[in-house]
């Protein structure tokens, strides 16, 4: 596959972390109190290349698309579901429209390959590869061309939005599948250990998601490669949001990482471009089976744990305010000496010693 990936620097800067980290001792609080919020704000502040960072314009994008794999009983919806769930995000009545409503974060829809043809309307993309991928159990989910189309879609999809953030969501029936098969073949693990319920299968149909998936890697034994993997397992969505993470991580917007199906397209891009991971905030551990083993590859510390496995975007959402709070406190925040308030350490210097 000829993709051109784009080159994503290491941002590693030890000057600007030492100053970070002395201006977060010397805030008005006992020494690293603020706990995981103290190395968020340092984490988002590296990113941005500031001492008092600031997110603006925040952008979440669900990238839309429909899988062949489907067909074959691996979700407990059809794909039409997928298609009504982008009109129900259009509409503002999906849980991320709510919480995009309510935090103030950009939404933007995209189509990247859905079974359905849509009327042109705002906040929505039209990027279409194609009506779904091809069942990867009969061959590759995509063409090395219909990837390579979807990357370069991701790519241009970001450079034309503004702000400085960019929140992962997705939308399509049968793509906890396509994560789980990339989980397992690029993390060298069981794919029995990697796939879960997703939509809400019973127990007898995961393990025959399990044995189809099975089927799936043995067909595509040479797929081993982050970009071979993902034309063989799909899906037009994965791969956008695939482009749109690489191009994100080349701009260094910080990344907001969803669940499941955001995690597996960070996979490829991180397995393309180590230093991804360096731009990537992971918003909780979902409750999809196969997600924690991902962050463990990722080496990934999730900001919530709170059983979520909608996708969308929604957990990012969620985790937002965190992100707002950390970098407020950065920012914002009085050291002892402006706030004239004496230090644990001058307090115990001058406390007389007790006969």
């Amino acid at each position: 596959m000829t993709t051109t990936v784009p080159t994503i620097q290491d941002i590693t800067q030890p000057v600007l972390a030492a100053r970070l980290q002395h201006k977060l001792d010397n805030k008005t609080k006992p020494l690293g109190s603020l706990g995981r919020i103290e190395s968020l704000a340092q984490r988002i502040a590296l990113i941005l290349g500031s001492e008092t960072p600031e997110l603006k314009a925040p952008q979440l994008v669900v990238f839309a698309g429909d899988h062949g794999l489907a067909a074959r009983g691996v979700s407990a919806y059809t794909s039409d579901v997928t298609w009504q769930m982008v009109d129900n995000f259009l509409a503002g009545g999906a849980a991320v429209s709510v919480l995009a409503r309510q935090h103030g974060i950009g939404l933007t829809v995209v189509d990247c390959g859905v079974r359905h043809d849509f009327a042109p309307r705002p906040g929505l993309v039209i990027n279409k590869i194609a009506p779904g991928t091809a069942d990867a159990l009969e061959g590759p989910a995509m063409s090395a061309t219909q990837c390579e189309a979807a990357l370069a879609n991701g790519v241009a999809l970001v450079r034309g939005l503004p702000g400085n953030a960019l929140l992962l969501g997705e939308m399509g029936i049968g793509n906890t599948s396509a994560a789980s098969l990339l989980l397992a073949r690029l993390a060298g693990l069981s794919v029995a250990d990697c796939t879960g319920a997703g939509t809400g299968l019973d127990a007898d149909a995961v393990q025959r998601k399990i044995g189809i998936l099975r089927q799936v890697l043995a067909r595509h034994p040479d797929a081993r490669d982050p970009l071979a993997a993902l034309a063989a397992f799909g899906g037009f969505e994965i791969a956008t949001m695939v482009g749109a993470v690489l191009q994100a991580a080349a701009e260094r917007r910080v990344i907001v990482v969803d669940g499941f199906i955001a995690s597996a397209a960070v996979l490829v891009a991180s397995a393309l471009q180590p230093a991804v991971l360096q731009r990537c905030v992971f918003a909780h551990r979902s409750g999809e089976r196969g997600h924690a083993l991902m962050l463990a590859h990722l080496r990934a510390e999730p900001l919530l744990d709170l059983g979520l496995r909608l996708g969308e975007g929604s957990g990012a959402a969620m985790a937002w305010p965190l992100l707002m709070s950390a970098c407020a406190i950065l920012r914002e925040m009085a050291s002892f000496e402006s706030a004239g308030v004496s230090r644990q350490d001058e307090v115990a210097a001058t406390t007389p010693t007790q006969a």
